[in-house]
């Protein structure tokens, strides 16, 4: 491929023309949206305010530019903060720039090796069960921010957030989850009534007078720079690199996955044309190493902000670029407001984000669909809130993979039937078998105890024709049944080996196994008729 390809173009904007007005509107809604998301989402991860704040800044303009995706909007998301917040707590903060610089080199170098399109094979009951469990922790990560409280030594969430509990006090505790029960009111009841609305800003902004017209005693954000921090290189000691290789691999896997299931889903539900799997990784990596340069954090693609954009008009990247430009606009003259903020209304906000994440309907469907099915979304979820959240990934896809295999290995068959032609004298001692469906290492042994526990029968036709998937396990369980009957004694006859099956057959012994070169047919007529001749020789 072209490895212009990856790269911005002109074509990236030859539409904006004739959207400008609908991708300004898109983006400034979009940016009023990610506000208060930011913030929490930098808080809650550890970074900090200001970090979530440049990321969605940085990130979001880099993404925007050289993604592979015409509307993703990107930036700091909640997965991303339950992978990193453990990490903050072990390694501290000083450790957050060289992670992003080592997670987006990662992701960078997996667009430049074409590997965008592997995310089309992780199931969908992975995908759900993957987002359900992301959803609990992040709920279960502002409990302590939610009753101002500190978070528990653990790393777990749900222990974590039992550990807080057991500190909480009053009258912080009483006062913080007022805020709370203040945000979640106030959005519930604009996602009722005015669903397009952005009843998170609008939250922010009550809970925020509230907090400072009657003096009540919680925490709030606190200083943020009145500007973006000037770029900086982290000093990078091979030690501390090696040290925290293995974290900024989950992160980097996080921030692939996640960023293609956003751009594939934004691609589905609007019409701004489709997405490049490999740009997308290059886009995204590149806008992790620049967060990581100005102080943020990792970034990914963002599905219920790029949703909001589109709904709102977006069609090109002008208005993820506009929504980054809204948010700078924010930092350099609204700081000393935003500082003021309480940590508990931005709990509030990632609650009911974390409860809008998967839809009822979503989970009723998976769990209806069959049984396989959902045991790999509630062993996905499961493992994600107890575990690691890239370990419940690839513990989804061996169980998907399992069950599949399972199913896979029920199509295939191995059939007596009777021979071709009027029926003879000698026949009964002919076997004809015909192979069904697949014959993988799933399925072989089955066929191999069916045909060896044959007796009375001087002659084996083993028909391959109908065979559709052969891998090298069928392969040498055909060739060993073929020397066993024939130790026995019982000619085999091989009857109508695809041509895309003959060079496996070939390379491991189907074929020399068979007492004689002649004992391979394309026609069935002409093997029956063969059998029947060995019948006629041993009866004389």
């Amino acid at each position: 491929m072209n490895p212009r390809s990856l790269l911005p173009s002109r074509t990236d904007y030859a539409a904006v023309s004739r959207t400008w007005r609908g991708d300004l509107l898109a983006g400034v809604t979009v940016g009023i949206v990610a506000l208060p998301l930011a913030l929490a989402f930098g808080v809650s991860s550890g970074a900090g305010a200001e970090s979530g704040l440049v990321t969605a800044i940085i990130a979001g303009v880099v993404a925007a530019v050289f993604g592979g995706s015409n509307v993703q909007v990107s930036g700091p998301t909640g997965a991303m903060v339950v992978v990193l917040a453990p990490i903050m707590a072990s390694q501290g903060t000083t450790a957050l720039a060289l992670i992003c610089l080592l997670a987006g080199a990662l992701v960078l170098l997996a667009g430049v090796l074409r590997l965008g399109r592997t995310i089309s094979y992780i199931p969908w009951p992975v995908i759900e069960g993957f987002t359900l469990g992301i959803a609990v922790i992040i709920f279960l990560q502002q409990v302590p921010t939610a009753t101002g409280t500190k978070p528990g030594e653990s790393t777990n969430a749900a222990i974590s957030a039992v550990q807080s509990l057991m500190t909480a006090s009053w009258p912080k505790l009483g006062w913080s989850l007022l805020l709370v029960a203040v945000v979640v009111a106030i959005m519930l009841v604009s996602l009722t009534l005015a669903p397009k609305f952005p009843g998170s800003l609008l939250a922010i902004v009550v809970a925020g007078l509230l907090a400072a017209l009657l003096g009540l005693p919680v925490d709030v954000i606190g200083e943020l720079p009145t500007g973006l921090p000037a770029p900086t290189l982290p000093l990078v000691e091979p030690r501390a690199a090696l040290g925290l290789l293995g974290p900024a691999l989950a992160v980097a896997a996080l921030a692939a996955i996640e960023s293609l299931l956003a751009a594939r889903v934004a691609a589905s539900i609007s019409d701004t044309g489709p997405y490049d799997a490999d740009r997308e990784l290059v886009g995204q990596g590149l806008a992790s190493i620049a967060a990581g340069l100005f102080g943020g954090m990792p970034a990914t693609g963002a599905i219920a902000r790029t949703a909001v954009s589109i709904r709102a008009g977006a069609r090109t990247r002008l208005a993820a670029v506009v929504h980054g430009l809204l948010l700078l606009a924010v930092v350099l003259v609204g700081a000393s407001v935003v500082s003021r903020i309480p940590l508990a209304a931005l709990a509030g906000v990632l609650m009911v984000t974390s409860c809008r994440m998967i839809a009822p309907s979503t989970v009723r469907a998976v769990m209806g669909s069959t049984r396989a099915d959902a045991v790999v979304f509630v062993i996905t979820a499961a493992v994600t809130v107890s575990v690691d959240l890239i370990y419940a990934v690839l513990i989804g896809l061996l169980a998907a993979g399992f069950f599949a295999l399972r199913q896979l290995a029920k199509t295939s068959g191995v059939h007596r039937e009777e021979l071709p032609g009027a029926a003879r004298s000698g026949d009964e001692r002919i076997a004809l078998f015909r192979l069904d469906g697949a014959l993988f290492f799933g399925a072989a042994e089955r066929m191999m105890e069916r045909v060896i526990t044959l007796r009375e029968v001087e002659v084996v036709i083993i028909r391959m024709s109908q065979l559709q998937i052969l891998d090298a396990t069928g392969a040498q369980v055909i060739t060993d049944m073929i020397v066993s009957l024939e130790r026995r004694g019982i000619t085999v006859l091989v009857k109508g080996i695809q041509p895309r099956h003959l060079k496996l057959a070939e390379h491991v012994g189907v074929l020399r196994s068979l007492r004689h070169q002649n004992h391979l047919f394309d026609d069935l007529g002409e093997a029956a008729a063969h059998a029947r001749s060995h019948i006629i020789r041993a009866a004389a």
